[in-house]
């Protein structure tokens, strides 16, 4: 898996998106448009400088993606938060 870097912004594949959101690869389009998976995009400084990281949510899910500058994911965290009530 690789992430094209994009200004202060990066593009994923949706297929790859998908299998870490456990979603089928057509439909994630459709829950971003429809704010289902949220995301937010940070840039490393200090010491994380020459990285980036991606977040996203969706639903219970959450996956985090840590990048060097040239997109090459370099660690993967994926984990589901336990809701109460």
């Amino acid at each position: 898996m690789k992430v094209t870097r994009d200004g202060d912004s990066a593009v994923i594949d949706a297929a790859d998106l998908g299998s870490l959101l456990d979603l089928p690869a057509a439909e994630v389009a459709e829950a971003m448009r429809a704010g289902e998976i949220t995301s937010q995009f940070e840039t490393g400084t200090g010491e994380d400088a020459g990285t980036f990281r991606m977040t996203f949510w969706h639903g219970d899910r959450r996956v985090r993606l840590t990048c060097a500058d040239d997109g090459t994911v370099l660690k993967t965290l994926r984990n589901t938060t336990r809701r109460s009530g």
